[in-house]
This record gives C-alpha cells, structure tokens and sequence, in this order.
C-alpha cells in the first residue's frame, strides 16, 4: 500500500506541486497540499517542503493562503470556475499581481501540521534532512504567522477566536448539510450563464451539489468579486457568513503545530505569546458553540445570530482543538459511537463516521460531505484520539481508514454502508494520509 500511494503522488506531481487529483481536480488545492506534505514528509523533505513553499508563494497581502493555485497548463475545460472567472472581475487588489493566479477564497489551516510533520520525520532520517527541515520552516514560519493573523482579524474583527467564512468551500467541506439553512437565504440576483463541469465525473448526479445549491455557490463568487474581495466590505454586507467550528478548530491545532515550530526555530517570545493567546481564546469559544442537546459543537450564522443545527462530522471539532474536559470528551465520545455515527448499523468500516449523520433527512450516502466517510476527516479524528490519550480508539480508527483503502483505493471518499470508492480515483490527499498512517 505504501508504495501506491507514493506512486499516486507521483503521477500527481506537477514539477513541485501536486495537483489534487489527475482529472476533476487538475490545479493546487490548499488544505490539500497540507495533507500532501505529510505524505510526501515520509518520501522526501525536500520535496515535502517545497509543497508548501510554492503554495505560500501565492499568498495575498492582507496574509490569506488562497484555496486554489491554478495551473496554467490545465486546459480552461477541465475545471469550473476557473482562473478565467476569477480574474474577470480584474485583478484583486491584495492578491499576487502575476500568475499563476489564484482564487479569492480560502480553506481550513492544516498547513502549519503539515510543516510540524516534515519536522518532526525529518529529525529521525538524518542530519542533512533535519538541517533541510529547519531551513525551511525559518522560512515559511512567518507567512503561516500571517495566515492565521489574517484569519484572526480580517476574517473574525469582532475577536470571538472563530473563523468566519464567506462560501461554503471555504469550509472544504462544501455542499454539507452545514450550510443548507444559510444557504437558502442567499437570493440569487442575475449573473452570466455557465456550465457545470463537475457532473461529468459521476454516473449520478445526485452524488453532487444540487443546481440549485450550485446556482447560490455561483452567486456568492460573484458577489465576492464585486466587492473587489474587500474584506470589511464582504464581512458587512456578504449575504453567506458563517462561524465555521470544524475550521476554527483545524486553527487551533494549526496553532499548537506553530507553536512548536517557533519552540524550533528560537522565534521571539512575543511571538509565542501571541500564539498561546491564539489557542486558548480559540479553545473558549468553540465551548461556547457546544450544544449539549445533540453533544457536538455547531456552526454559527453571523447574518442571522442563529446556530445551524445538524448532525455532521465538523460538532466533534472540540475534539481536534483539545483542550478539553474530561467530562466534554466523554461527551464528545458518546456522540462518536452512538447510533448517529460510529455506531450505526450497517457501517462497512466501523468506527469511521459518516461526514453526516444518516438520521439527518439530507444524509445522501453517496453525494459528497452528505454522508460518504473521508479519509482525511477520519486522519483528524485518528490524530485527535491520539492526543486525547485515547489509544485504542485511535487504533481502531486507522485499521479502519486502512482496510478501507486496502478494499477500494486512493478514492476521494467512500459509501460508508458498502465500501464502495467514490469521487476522484487516486486522490492525493487519501495517499498522503495513508503513507502517515503506514508510519505511525
């Protein structure tokens, strides 16, 4: 299994980067490369590093690590939108002035985890890996010190310690029941016509975004160009702002991982006083999110000062930040193994949850993040267990995630009843989180 899952990302290899998939997903996805460079970490740290180091080539002004770096040799039909939409508008004022150009979103901050495991691996390789290593995290530390900065000002001005996004694939978790009630209270006003390209890669398509639903994607893009992606324009009067937990979780495991690297790298004090700041305040207001009813953690709409119930993957983000009681982790655990998810009958691969809970009336379990079990959620809830001191159910987690990719493939996702893969074959992230797993 290690060696096809280096051979996935080798084919995906585009000369320092790697696309996330050969054919649906042809460009740089960013919360992608930071699972990539965890693979590519137990391959080479060279190249693990420079996985991240051209992303972060192609960060904004303002500090934002766009969700896509498109690829200039992609042909315009192979992906919608592309760069021919984003820059229609003209350019952004903060985003890089030459190509290859970028989207105006963003997606969760895996990145600094990213780096701490090329870290980390290197040190027990050799002392020209490690000094490679460290080269390398002095010089992408104080763009990552930015990033979450930019998603900690820009992206929450009130100081609440939550992310706010502004599109639902900022929350790479895209057409999720998460979002449906938020959703639907976007008004669509008149745009350009266009042509779905993502229903091409599936027999069903009810395995993807509805129309409709993509129809309001579409829109709140627009909108985001319009505003020439001013940030306090956009968080003023956008029509989709959310306080996203599962994100605002991922930052504080990102800043945990940044901390250890300014530890690393000998960064200032204050620095590392600001980080710490960063992870405690993050930690407090994702308990405030908590819903003792459903005993997960929910999602926020800003627009509307409303919480936005469902059953999905993203109400065990306390259990990704850490921190917690023991009393919430009993909680949080419960709600894992209860009939809502870990335990519902008929799972092929049990502990591995669905991305949403087959009691909610949306659960779809072959239609992307409304039901299908994915491999990278499954690494976060492996990687949390750990840290939480849970052993045993770490390590059930990964015999799962691992038999499941031994019966189906470096698949995107998988049916979480049959087994079956689903999405994108040979997607690199599913590789990547392999590869750790095999060298855990």
């Amino acid at each position: 299994m290690a060696l096809r899952a280096a051979e996935v990302l080798r084919k995906n290899d585009m000369g320092g980067w790697t696309r996330a998939a050969p054919t649906l997903y042809p460009h740089q996805w960013s919360w992608d490369s930071g699972f990539i460079a965890i693979g590519l970490a137990h391959l080479d740290t060279t190249r693990a590093a420079r996985e991240l180091t051209l992303l972060f080539r192609r960060q904004w002004r303002t500090g934002k690590v766009p969700h896509i770096v498109f690829n200039p040799l992609a042909p315009p039909e192979s992906y919608f939108p592309g760069p021919e939409h984003w820059i229609s508008a003209g350019v952004f004022p903060d985003a890089p002035p030459a190509p290859p150009y970028t989207s105006a979103l963003c997606q969760p901050p895996i990145h600094a985890v990213g780096a701490l495991r090329i870290w980390e691996v290197a040190k027990e390789r050799s002392e020209e890996d490690k000094d490679t290593a460290l080269s390398f995290l002095r010089e992408i530390y104080p763009k990552m010190l930015r990033w979450h900065r930019y998603l900690l000002t820009d992206r929450d001005p009130e100081g609440s310690g939550l992310v706010t996004i502004y599109h639902p694939w900022e929350s790479g978790t895209d057409n999720s029941p998460r979002w449906d009630e938020a959703l639907e209270a976007v008004e669509i006003g008149v745009m350009a016509s266009y042509h779905r390209r993502d229903l091409a890669h599936v027999d069903d398509p009810s395995e993807r975004p509805t129309d409709k639903d993509y129809a309001r994607y579409i829109w709140l893009v627009e909108m985001i160009k319009r505003a020439r992606c001013d940030e306090r324009e956009i968080y003023k009067n956008h029509p989709f702002r959310v306080k996203d937990v599962l994100m605002s979780a991922i930052l504080v495991l990102a800043n945990e991982a940044l901390l250890e690297i300014a530890d690393a790298i000998e960064a200032p004090d204050e620095d590392r006083e600001q980080i710490s700041a960063w992870i405690e305040c993050g930690r407090s207001s994702l308990d405030e999110r908590w819903d003792d009813g459903l005993g997960l953690c929910l999602d926020y709409d800003v627009r509307w000062s409303r919480s936005l119930r469902a059953r999905t993957v993203a109400g065990f983000a306390p259990l990704v930040s850490g921190g917690i009681s023991g009393e919430r982790r009993a909680r949080l655990l419960e709600s894992l193994d209860s009939r809502y998810f870990g335990g519902v009958s008929g799972l092929r691969h049990r502990p591995l949850p669905p991305s949403t809970s087959p009691s909610e009336r949306r659960f779809h379990p072959r239609s992307y993040w409304r039901g299908p079990v994915w491999p990278v959620v499954s690494w976060l809830l492996w990687k949390s267990l750990a840290r939480e001191g849970e052993e045993s159910r770490a390590a059930e987690v990964r015999r799962g995630a691992l038999a499941q990719i031994s019966g189906g493939g470096f698949a995107e996702y998988f049916e979480p009843f049959t087994g079956e893969p689903l999405g994108s074959d040979d997607q690199s992230w599913t590789a990547a989180v392999a590869l750790d797993w095999i060298h855990a």
